[in-house]
C-alpha cells in the first residue's frame, strides 16, 4: 500500500509533466501506425504532395485538437463577443492581457504536432518521399545526369538500393531526414528551457509563494466544482418541486450575471497584492464592488502557468 500510495503522490505532483509524456508517446505510437500500415508512398511524380501531407496535415489536425481540448481557450473566447456589444477592433488593454494566454494555448498545442513531426524526421519515411520528388533536389542531384536520374530518384522510397547508384557524395534522403529530426528535437528543447527560465526569473512572487499559490489554486477548484455541483442540485430540484407542486418558489441566493463574469476574468499576477484567484479577490474587495477589483486587471498575468495547469485539469 505505501508503494502504491507514493506511486499515485508522484503522479498527482508532477500530473502536468506525465501529461505531455503521455501525449508525446500516443502521438509517437500514431505516427508508427500511419507509417508503417497506412503510408505507401507512390514513387512517381506525385511523392511531393503525398509525403508532404503525412508529413503535415496530421501535425496540423494536432495541433487544432490541442487548442480544442484547452480549457483555457473556451475560457478566453467564452462571453468575449455577446450580441449587446459590436465584435470589432481589440482594445489595446484587452489585446495585452490575452496575448500571453494566446502564447501559452499555442504553446501547450504544439506539444502533439512537434512530436510527430520530430518522430516522422526520425523514421525518414515521410521525408524521403516528399524530398524525391522536390524539384530543387532532383536538380541538385541530378545534376548532369539527365532525365533517368530523375526517374531513379522518385523511386528510392521503394528501392534504397537506388541511392547508393545515384550519388555517393550527396547526404542520403533518410540520413538527411533525421539531421532534421534530430535538429527539431534541440531547438524544441532549448526553447522550453529558455521560456521557463525566462518565466520564473519574471515572476512577482518567491519560489515558496509560487508553490503556495498552486496549492491554492488546486484546492479553490475542487472546493468551487463541489459546491457547484450542490448549489445546481439544490436550485433544480427546488424549481422542479416547484412546478410539479405548482407553488412559488422560495428566495434562493445565486451569483448574478455580472458576479459569474468578474470571477471568470483571467487572473492577474500582482505583486501588490496578496491574491491567488479572482474568487480570492472578488471575495475581499466588497464582492467585487470595489474599485480595487478593477486594477491591475489590464496586466498580463506573468504566473499563467499556475491557472492554466488548474484550468486543464478541471475545465474551469
Amino acid at each position: 500500500m505505501d508503494t502504491l500510495h507514493r506511486a499515485l503522490d508522484f503522479c498527482i505532483r508532477h500530473q502536468t509533466v506525465l501529461g505531455y509524456g503521455i501525449v508525446s508517446l500516443l502521438t509517437a505510437a500514431s505516427e508508427h501506425i500511419f507509417s508503417s500500415v497506412v503510408f505507401k508512398c507512390p514513387c512517381n511524380s506525385g511523392n511531393m504532395l503525398y509525403g508532404s501531407v503525412f508529413l503535415i496535415v496530421p501535425a496540423f489536425i494536432l495541433f487544432l485538437l490541442g487548442c480544442m481540448v484547452n480549457a483555457r481557450t473556451w475560457h478566453l473566447l467564452t462571453g468575449s463577443c455577446p450580441p449587446e456589444k459590436r465584435c470589432g477592433f481589440c482594445p489595446r488593454g484587452t489585446c495585452t492581457r490575452h496575448c500571453p494566454v494566446l502564447v501559452s494555448i499555442t504553446a501547450r498545442a504544439l506539444v502533439a504536432p512537434l512530436t510527430w513531426m520530430a518522430v516522422a524526421l526520425l523514421r525518414a519515411s515521410f521525408y524521403e518521399c516528399a524530398a524525391s520528388g522536390n524539384g530543387l533536389i532532383k536538380n541538385f542531384v541530378c545534376q548532369d545526369k539527365g532525365q533517368e536520374c530523375h526517374k531513379l530518384l522518385a523511386k528510392i522510397p521503394c528501392d534504397e538500393k537506388l541511392s547508393e547508384k545515384i550519388s555517393g557524395e550527396f547526404l542520403s534522403l533518410q540520413a538527411q531526414s533525421q539531421l532534421m529530426g534530430w535538429l527539431l528535437i534541440v531547438i524544441i528543447v532549448t526553447v522550453v528551457l529558455i521560456s521557463t527560465c525566462v518565466s520564473r526569473c519574471r515572476s512577482p512572487v518567491s519560489y515558496l509563494q509560487l508553490k503556495f499559490r498552486k496549492t491554492y489554486s488546486k484546492k479553490e477548484r475542487e472546493l468551487f466544482k463541489i459546491k457547484a455541483k450542490e448549489h445546481a442540485t439544490r436550485l433544480a430540484e427546488i424549481n422542479v418541486n416547484c412546478f410539479f407542486e405548482a407553488t412559488d418558489p422560495a428566495p434562493f441566493q445565486t451569483p448574478s450575471n455580472e458576479d459569474w463574469r468578474r470571477i471568470s476574468l483571467l487572473f492577474p499576477s500582482n505583486s501588490q497584492e496578496q491574491y491567488y484567484s479572482m474568487i480570492h479577490k472578488y471575495v475581499n474587495t466588497n464582492r467585487g464592488n470595489s474599485v480595487r477589483f478593477g486594477e491591475g486587471d489590464q496586466n498580463p498575468s506573468v504566473l499563467g502557468s499556475v491557472d492554466e495547469e488548474g484550468a486543464s485539469e478541471s475545465g474551469f
